[in-house]
């Protein structure tokens, strides 16, 4: 008996935490509220069977606790029981399953109007390459990474030419406009996460990797590197600022484009090798 009134509180305790818990998601800022839907479905499915099977345990505990007179009726299948079990399993599969394939073909059929964002992580870090006037992003090699050449743009791409070059953790998007980002990792797994934006994905070396949202509430919002990557991990921070069209258009004017850099550093070296021959 008391094994059973134990094992009814932690079930009551388990219900109360839920609804009770100061522990739960922050406050949405892009086009996936559809991620909550799913989530808040599963604690349905999950928190139904978990209870049901509690209680029946419970009920088990008090209904067949031991007495000397009682005999146990020995009963090796039960073809009804299977059925109903297996009906049962495969319907709360599919409630599981199925939402979420619905919401992960959204997330990965991109809207035709969306701006790509190439999110390049490295250990520990993160810089952004926007496309210039052009609308695209100039290819790149790994091999080609340097420091006259960051993102190792192929130099006789000339969509790079005019690629906006965002070599900070900060990064400035416009609201209510959809966003690819597309991720690529020269060294190790690295996942670009916003937890208010409910979308992340793994950055994996050699793969670019790809999602998208729309963020929808204009502010400053916290990047998390989501996947373990060394002993730098916990501080693979960065920052995202969701602004206005206007204000986001007057922040891109003011970057840095790939051909810009190249003239700026070929401008160094002359001055150098001048000082040089003096």
């Amino acid at each position: 008996m008391h094994a059973g009134i134990i094992f009814f509180l932690v079930v009551l305790g388990s219900i109360l935490f839920h609804i009770f818990t100061p522990w739960y998601w922050t406050d949405i800022a892009s086009n996936w509220g559809s991620m909550d839907d799913t989530i808040t479905l599963t604690f349905w499915v999950g928190g139904v069977v978990f209870i049901t099977v509690c209680l029946f345990m419970i009920y088990c505990v008090f209904k067949f606790s031991y007495k000397e007179e009682r005999r146990a009726e020995y009963k090796p299948e039960d073809n009804k029981l299977e059925k109903i079990l297996t009906i049962a399993t495969t319907l709360g599969v599919i409630a599981l399953l199925a939402p979420g394939l619905i919401i992960w073909n959204q997330f990965v059929n991109v809207p035709k109007n969306a701006i790509e964002i190439d999110v390049m992580a490295w250990q520990w870090g993160w810089q952004y390459r926007l496309p210039g006037e052009d609308g695209k992003l100039g290819n790149t090699k790994v091999v080609n990474i340097n420091d006259n050449n960051p993102f190792g743009i192929i130099l006789d791409d000339p969509n790079g030419k005019d690629d906006v070059l965002i070599q900070s953790e900060e990064i400035n998007l416009q609201n209510n406009r959809p966003v690819k980002i597309l991720l690529r990792s020269v060294d190790v797994l690295h996942n670009w996460y916003v937890p208010q934006f409910r979308a992340k994905m793994d950055a994996v070396p050699g793969v670019v990797t790809f999602y998208w949202f729309e963020p929808n509430k204009v502010g400053e919002y916290e990047v998390l590197c989501a996947e373990y990557c060394g002993v730098g991990h916990y501080a693979m921070r960065g920052s995202v600022l969701v602004k206005d069209e206007q204000d986001y258009k007057n922040w891109l004017q003011e970057q840095e484009t790939f051909s810009e850099l190249v003239a700026k550093q070929k401008k160094i070296e002359f001055s150098e090798t001048k000082l040089a021959k003096k």
